[in-house]
């Protein structure tokens, strides 16, 4: 069987090393920098990292995770 990804708009943030701040507002304050390439995003699962360079969405549920760049381009697009 095939499946096809329900079109949803999600709300991102892209972690580029010099925008803490910006991306600690997104996500309401619950970010931890790591150094200054990484940061901490607490999610569903459980603590992950968002390496520079990877988005930080916020889910339907609105909640919070990172998404390598790739990956991102492939899954989403911009809304106009």
């Amino acid at each position: 069987m095939r499946y096809r990804k329900k079109p949803i708009e999600i709300e991102a943030i892209q972690w580029i090393g010099n925008n803490f701040k910006e991306c600690e507002n997104f996500i309401n304050g619950d970010l931890v920098p790591l150094h200054r390439s990484e940061v901490l995003i607490s999610t569903l699962e459980g603590d992950m990292v968002a390496s520079k360079g990877d988005f930080i969405i916020r889910g339907i549920n609105g909640e919070f995770y990172p998404c390598k760049p790739d990956i991102f381009k492939k899954t989403y697009e911009p809304v106009k």
